[in-house]
């Protein structure tokens, strides 16, 4: 335990006052409140400027003049009197972003509309374009029923749906969606550091192999002694950094009410000026996500467990091969356990109490990304995520067994890469 210690305090200091480890610490929390904020951000600046023109061929004679009619900033529309051929003409010239044919059986149904453009109208243009045009021929429609305009506008009217959760102090607003955000923001994490900061162990055991430092450590510090030192060194810095961005996501969270409070105006929703966030929100029916203590624990818990399993499996790899191509064949099977859990995410966050959801949160090389996910979107039996814990430390206890038989022969070894049969060889070696 003596040189394990050593070990450890030496990997852990010599990485924690590196440049890299503050710069990173400091920019992580940064890169990823942009990687939220830019997006959503982006999407509003391109929906302000995104005006469009459409030209209307109406071969019904009635639907024109009640779709211009619909014409917004966005999306206007013109009525023409021309040609296909020489519409195209026009679009291609830069006067039109597009131009509209409604066919003349478009309103009995079974004939689309067609809307041809130079570069393509996409998904959201589609959207807007069929909205548009449903509404002028459901209108029409009903006209020619002689339906009553108070009917229509019942049947235009819409009925929204409040989701509140029920808590011990009564109800509150549904946080679900922003509770699962959260979630999934640090299974994100967990599954980015879990690969980081393995393949972090990787090319350290690959550079010391290859500079034969550590023939001269193996003088003085057993293989397994060194192995587990490392890892725990490297750890204990993945660790501190995690801590770091998880008080930062804590702190974001807290903050969450004021920030909201920022896009919306309370004479909106007949509340004074100067009310508190959480109220605003309230009001406007947002769930501000919740990060109680224990998700925080557990966090922090699941990441430094995966990060000890595959670390240690990383390392074992680094510790058979001396260039990084030999390697990709031997991460892949690894590489494909971490990347696994991100493909139920989805499945955890709609149904996060299911069967299927509690089967794979219990599996130790899932665990780290889909129990985080899972304590943030609901509420897991204590002993759910004990057991899942427990899971997680014993493979690593088995894994580091493994991996340490595989270590001491495999950074002694040079000139070969090794085959799966060498490796099965090396584990019964005493």
């Amino acid at each position: 335990m003596h040189k394990i210690g050593i070990v450890f305090r030496s990997e852990f200091l010599r990485r924690v006052r590196s440049k890299w480890f503050v710069i990173t610490t400091v920019l992580g929390p940064v890169l990823l409140f942009a990687m939220m904020a830019i997006p959503p951000v982006i999407g509003i600046m391109a929906s302000g400027t995104d005006e469009q023109s459409v030209a209307l061929v109406d071969e019904t004679n009635v639907l024109a003049a009640p779709l211009a009619a619909r014409s917004d900033p966005r999306l206007t529309f013109v009525p023409v009197d021309a040609s296909a051929y020489a519409l195209r003409a026009e679009v291609e010239a830069g006067r039109y972003d597009g131009f509209l044919v409604l066919p003349d059986g478009i309103l009995e149904g079974g004939v689309n509309a067609r809307y041809y453009s130079v570069e393509g109208g996409g998904f959201t243009m589609e959207s807007r374009l069929e909205r548009a045009l449903n509404e002028v021929v459901i209108d029409h429609r009903l006209g020619a029923l002689n339906v009553s305009p108070d009917v229509r506008a019942i049947m235009a009217s819409s009925t929204g749906v409040r989701l509140l959760k029920i808590t011990e102090e009564g109800t509150a607003a549904d946080s679900a969606a922003a509770s699962s955000l959260l979630g999934m923001m640090m299974g994100f994490v967990i599954y980015i550091a879990m690969i980081i900061y393995g393949a972090y162990v990787m090319h350290g055991v690959m550079e010391e192999k290859q500079s034969r430092v550590l023939e001269i450590v193996v003088s003085s510090v057993r293989p397994f002694e060194l192995l587990m030192g490392k890892v725990l060194g490297i750890g204990a810095m993945g660790l501190l950094q995690m801590g770091v961005w998880a008080a930062f996501l804590l702190i974001l969270t807290l903050s969450a009410g004021g920030i909201a409070a920022i896009f919306l105006d309370p004479s909106d929703f007949n509340l004074p000026e100067g009310v508190s966030g959480e109220d605003l929100a309230a009001a406007a029916d947002i769930g501000l996500p919740q990060m109680a203590p224990e998700l925080f624990v557990w966090f922090l818990l699941f990441f430094l467990g995966g990060y000890l399993l595959y670390s240690s499996l990383f390392a074992a790899i680094g510790s058979t091969v001396e260039h990084q191509q030999d390697a990709q064949g031997l991460m892949f099977p690894v590489t494909i356990l971490i990347i696994i859990p991100m493909l139920f995410i989805s499945v955890i966050v709609e149904s996060p109490n299911s069967t299927l959801a509690i089967a794979l949160s219990m599996i130790p090389f899932f665990s780290p990304v889909l129990m985080v996910l899972r304590i943030a979107v609901t509420e897991v039996p204590f002993w759910q995520a004990l057991l899942a814990f427990l899971l997680l430390c014993a493979t690593f206890v088995g894994a580091i067994w493994i991996c340490g038989r595989i270590y001491r022969v495999g950074i002694l070894m040079y000139g070969k890469k090794p085959t799966l049969r060498d490796l099965a060889r090396w584990l019964r070696y005493q």
